[in-house]
């Protein structure tokens, strides 16, 4: 169409200073006319006509005729242009239409990815006090529940399950630190209308919600990110990785756990450290099989966090990926990489703290309750919440070499040794303080000077007031150097080995003395 326009325009023109007293019918066609037919032609048809008209007597004069050609040329050179253009126009809308349409994909895939970490939060946010994520510290409850495909193909559990792992973390994407505190999934708790349960009961009674509550009032601090992570896909997401890097502390042989494990530095894949994540009863021999399994947890987590904040692009969306099947959080796609570019450059070994919270064991109504040691948790949480480390020193198991708590020195080590020998003898047992000199306050002052070493620690007074130096009890002969680290820790004090003089359920006793200071 755009050619029969161009054409007739040229016939009007020719008309116009032609013959315009002649009938249409009637008059000769002009040169440049006949030509600028052949054009049309060659141009529509691609071949020249078959009897082109000769020019005769009666022909526009050759001035006439070159004017004509010029027109045409210009004409045939303005349409060529606008088809030129007209072709970048499209180009350009079909370039733009291919970005937005990849564009709408990625939204909607991001969107998909959202949605899939949010299922299941229930009406958490109520309870989740905003901040800036970016900008200022902030709380985050991490958990694992102890879902899997078996148990869902059950039936028995319903849609929630007891969590496995329980840890608050403290995320400072100013100083890029990270605290984690791993808190007893047996703590005893008063969860108001549900009495009083263990903690890992709140999923179970009220899911993430319920969950967040709970903790906020067990740590008094408020809580503004939740995550939790299904531990039957969890291997998914260290794969997404290419595996992470851990120090085993020991040879792990435990069926429950998913097998056996070699110890030392090595490169884990999914199923590897899910063992280490699960194993629990590999430890029976040498003390709570619940705290070394809750140590490597966040051996584990600091493993991930360190290759997460390393990966390219590609790895990260994979991970985010993997993450979206199994994490349920608030957060979303771009919260996540927003706070992975926020914490970048952060190097684990030295500023990632973690402890555990320090409980009692107690046996009530036919059930294992772990009581929180109130006086020496408010004093760890007070430290937490300033930004210091949960504990004075590295706390290392000497017998397995476990990793129970780090201050972020860089000292901690499989190996048994911390930075500062503080709490490299430590066996994760407990320790009861008993004042022996009547000066008030003596207990709370004696928890917080060997807080740093781990324990769990229950205070009362003394049969009498009477003890003139402070001792240090022990039963074993194997804890010899333990008691000796904690009389260094008190600063005052002597070790002695019990014979059969004092009566205490715990792994060590102190007894504190009129040299107290």
């Amino acid at each position: 169409m755009e050619n029969k326009r161009t054409r007739n325009g040229r016939d009007r023109q020719g008309a116009g200073r032609a013959t315009t007293n002649q009938p249409s019918s009637t008059r000769r066609a002009t040169a440049s006319e006949v030509r600028a037919q052949d054009r049309y032609a060659r141009s529509r048809y691609g071949a020249q006509p078959a009897n082109p008209t000769k020019r005769t007597a009666t022909s526009q004069p050759a001035a006439d005729d070159a004017a004509a050609q010029r027109l045409s040329r210009d004409e045939y050179a303005k349409t060529h242009k606008h088809k030129k253009h007209g072709k970048l126009f499209y180009a350009g809308i079909a370039a733009l239409a291919v970005v937005l349409i990849g564009a709408g994909a990625a939204f909607a895939y991001v969107q998909v990815l959202s949605g899939n970490l949010h299922a299941g939060l229930g009406n958490v946010g109520q309870y989740l006090v905003k901040t800036n994520m970016t900008k200022e510290p902030f709380y985050m409850l991490l958990m694992g529940t102890d879902g899997s495909a078996e148990r869902d193909e059950s039936g028995d559990f319903g849609d929630s399950y007891r969590t496995d792992s329980i840890m608050l973390a403290r995320i400072d994407p100013v100083d890029k630190k990270v605290t984690l505190v791993s808190l007893h999934r047996d703590t005893m708790v008063d969860m108001g209308e549900y009495g009083v349960n263990k903690l890992n009961a709140a999923h179970v009674f009220g899911g993430p919600a319920l969950s967040v509550q709970t903790v906020s009032q067990l740590a008094g601090v408020d809580i503004s990110h939740y995550a939790e992570i299904n531990f039957d896909g969890f291997h998914e997401i260290v794969d997404a990785l290419g595996g992470i890097e851990v120090d085993v502390p020991m040879t792990i042989d435990d069926e429950d756990a998913g097998g056996h494990l070699d110890a030392g530095l090595q490169t884990l894949n999914g199923d590897q450290a899910l063992i280490l994540c699960r194993a629990r009863h590999a430890y029976d021999e040498i003390g709570p099989g619940d705290e070394y399994r809750a140590a490597n947890q966040r051996l584990v987590i600091s493993a991930i966090a360190k290759k997460l904040l390393s990966a390219d692009a590609a790895s990260m969306a994979s991970t985010v990926q993997a993450l979206s099947k199994y994490v349920t959080t608030d957060l979303g796609v771009t919260d996540i990489i927003g706070l992975a570019q926020a914490m970048q450059g952060l190097d684990p070994s030295t500023d990632i703290y973690s402890a555990m919270e320090p409980t009692t064991s107690e046996y009530i109504d036919g059930v294992w309750y772990e009581i929180n040691n109130t006086a020496e948790w408010k004093a760890m949480m007070k430290r937490v919440d300033s930004g210091l480390p949960p504990t004075d020193g590295d706390v290392v198991d000497k017998t397995s070499g476990t990793i129970l708590a780090t201050t972020g020195d860089g000292g901690a080590t499989s190996a048994g040794t911390a930075g500062d020998g503080m709490g490299a003898v430590k066996r994760g047992g407990t320790v009861a303080i008993r004042n022996g000199n009547g000066v008030s306050g003596a207990g709370f002052d004696a928890t917080e000077r060997i807080q740093g070493l781990g324990y769990s620690v229950n205070t009362s007074n003394a049969d009498n007031f009477d003890y003139r130096e402070t001792l240090v009890v022990y039963n074993d002969p194997v804890d010899k150097e333990a008691a000796e680290a904690i009389v260094k820790a008190l600063g005052v004090g002597k070790a002695e080995q019990n014979a059969n003089t004092y009566l205490f359920e715990e792994d060590f006793l102190i007894v504190l003395g009129a040299d107290w200071q």
